[in-house]
């Protein structure tokens, strides 16, 4: 994985503080007719073992001394924790498990590293202490029916803080682990259904921790300082209304905390906010979305990122100077470590990587030379970024003249003449947004000949809160036609065939390909589902309890809504579906559980539909482990190829 590393110069752009007439509003229409496809004699088929056996990197974290990097990654087809010397060299495996284990932390002394890990995917995490240097694993927590999350030493190392849910309810709190005599001490008691607690970061002195108190909807959250020693909660963002607050970190001094916030129009900015007077101090005018970062360690600096449309750029800024800007490739950047990005000394930065053609890898800042290496190499050598399908953004107009951005991959050397096959690709969420990653199986299809278009209908977030909440109670309606309008925006182009349009998503995307397919059931040929909701009734029957929150957050409240909640699920509609479905889900799915995938796979073969279904053991809301991710894909292509690339009649003959 890892060969001598080069050294590339990252040139620093000075730049003004983001204008607030930047974002979604300067959006303009892309010319259908404008999109090429790109040339590439050398174009192949990406081999989909290549793409999975491209290793993913993530949640990194500095050791006390600067001199170590711990991080999750799948080397070995399993997320486990590995770490690696901050020069660069060859990584060593500190835990070897089946399960995934994230969120590696040291502890202030340097002797240990404290990790989550759950079991086949249940998303019931542990809390695990490994020594730095290797050696016996300790389940520190080992509590079957809680789930402990965001764990973080105490600037001592006497204590642990973190998230705290139990199986049965459906909000986290705050609480604290003793480590000489491994008790748990709940700081919080949340009496609100649909409120969590979100432990983010420890007061330098260790009196205090700051979070997030935030409703399920996502809509409204304020920061909080929780005295350790008496659970004492102080809200130090008080607001009128629904506004989101959030603390990324603080200042050395304790004196400062850097926050976000979307006081201002509903668009997400980075303040400074001073703890004694609660004033807060803009440091972004943006209408894209900024996002709180780090303290420097000599808490002269801070970072954050803007997000532009699914794109983000990393920023430096003197507290109280102007902005720098790291000219790093086009792509998803962002500061990268816990609790800090920036190393003990202050002088590097860690930085994670990653775009349509390039997985996630770690990078190195260093202040002193103004220049930055790649310290992790996840690509295998086939993947080189010029074999794969570039993204690009465009933006169309949807049915009632709301401007959508999408990310579009356009096959190389393809024609413009009406025959080729393509796929809409719906996010899951919905309070979420595509962005700019290395998507596998987009990059699986669109190397087949596959056009590809990922929407950020309206419902997403990286758009503004009024963007955020225009699907409310209309799930699989206005944010439907949005996918549908996508289409259109395809065969536009000249490029694309009608009668060979697929759709694919997982989660709310896996729910709208169920809802594409019953309610406009003469526009898809070809379709899959991944562990989509169903009836939205039975979710919230079965589902993990914090989702049934999130469900009445968008559809309100299920007796008072009854018709909502009908008319909003697929059931209603699927019986209408021609579409050829293959439906893929994990056993231990505790957000869309596994009878949601059983129920569409009944009535659709009640009906004679052309229906198949996959379930993977010991996986959970997403596909943890290598085979079984190198399995969906290689099933998504071949039902694709089936009833898209076939001839009619040999996609008849495939049905039976």
């Amino acid at each position: 994985m890892f060969r001598r590393l080069r050294i590339f110069p990252l040139l620093l752009l000075l730049v003004a503080v983001a204008a607030a007439t930047t974002g979604p509003a300067d959006r303009t229409p892309t010319d259908p007719k404008a999109i090429t496809a790109p040339n590439n004699p050398n174009a192949r088929p990406i081999p989909i073992d290549d793409l999975l056996y491209t290793r993913t990197v993530w949640s990194p974290a500095w050791s006390p001394d600067g001199s170590e990097i711990v991080f999750s990654t799948n080397i070995t087809g399993r997320p486990n924790i590995w770490k690696v010397n901050a020069n660069g060299g060859w990584p060593i495996q500190l835990a070897q498990s089946d399960e995934r284990q994230l969120n590696a932390i040291w502890s202030p002394d340097g002797k240990w590293i404290v990790f989550e890990s759950d079991f086949g995917g249940n998303e019931k995490w542990d809390i695990f202490r490994v020594p730095s240097s290797g050696g016996e694993i300790t389940n520190l927590t080992n509590t079957p029916d809680i789930a402990e999350t965001g764990v973080l030493f105490s600037p001592d190392g006497s204590m642990l803080a973190f998230s705290y849910k139990p199986k049965t309810s459906s909000v986290y709190d705050l609480a604290v682990m003793d480590l000489s005599t491994k008790k748990v001490r709940k700081l919080t008691e949340e009496k609100s259904p649909n409120h969590l607690w979100q432990f983010q970061v420890w007061s330098p002195d260790g009196k205090y921790v700051y979070a997030d108190r935030g409703n399920i909807g996502f809509t409204d959250s304020s920061v909080y300082r929780v005295e350790v020693a008496t659970g004492k909660a102080e809200e130090l963002t008080p607001h009128n209304g629904e506004v989101l607050y959030s603390v990324s970190s603080v200042s050395p001094d304790g004196r400062t905390l850097l926050i976000t916030s979307n006081e201002k129009g509903g668009y997400q900015n980075v303040a400074l906010l001073d703890v004694a007077s609660r004033k807060l101090t803009p440091v972004t005018d943006t209408q894209w979305e900024a996002i709180s970062a780090d303290f420097s360690p000599d808490g002269r600096r801070i970072t954050y990122m803007i997000n532009a449309d699914g794109r983000t750029s990393v920023f430096v800024q003197p507290v109280g100077g102007k902005p720098t800007r790291l000219n790093l490739p086009e792509g998803l950047s962002s500061t990268a470590g816990r609790p800090n990005a920036f190393a003990p000394k202050g002088d590097r930065l860690l930085i994670s990587h990653q775009s349509s053609q390039r997985p996630a890898d770690l990078w190195v800042y260093d202040f002193k030379t103004n220049s930055a290496r790649q310290l992790t190499r996840s690509a295998i050598a086939s993947l080189n970024p010029s074999m794969l399908p570039p993204s690009q953004i465009v933006h169309y107009k949807s049915f009632d003249g709301q401007v959508i951005s999408a990310f579009l991959w356009m096959p190389f050397n393809i024609k413009r003449d009406g025959t080729n096959p393509a796929i809409v690709i719906p996010h899951g969420g919905p309070t979420g947004q595509t962005v700019d990653t290395l998507n596998r199986t987009v990059a699986a299809l669109a190397s087949r000949g596959y056009i590809c278009i990922a929407p950020n209908p309206r419902g997403s977030t990286g758009y503004g809160m009024q963007f955020q909440k225009a699907n409310y109670q209309d799930l699989g309606g206005g944010d439907l036609q949005d996918y549908v309008f996508a289409r259109k925006f395809l065969i536009d182009t000249g490029y694309v065939d009608a009668n060979k349009v697929g759709i694919t998503g997982g989660s709310y995307g896996g729910f709208m390909t169920l809802m594409a397919i019953g309610k406009t059931p003469e526009l898809w040929k070809a379709a899959v589902n991944i562990f989509g909701v169903l009836n939205w009734n039975t979710m919230l029957k079965n589902a993990d309890p914090l989702l049934q929150q999130y469900v009445k957050a968008l559809l309100g409240d299920p007796e008072q809504h009854k018709q909502i909640y009908e008319d909003t699920s697929p059931l209603k509609y699927i019986r209408n579906a021609t579409a050829p479905l293959l439906v893929l889900q994990g056993d231990n799915d505790i957000r869309v559980p596994k009878s949601e995938t059983e129920e569409v796979v009944r009535v659709l073969k009640e009906q004679g539909k052309t229906v198949d279904v996959k379930y993977y053991a010991h996986e959970g809301h997403g596909f943890a482990k290598r085979e079984n991710q190198i399995d969906s894909i290689r099933r998504t292509v071949d039902w694709f190829d089936k009833y898209l690339k076939a001839s009619p009649v040999q996609a008849s003959a495939a049905g039976k």
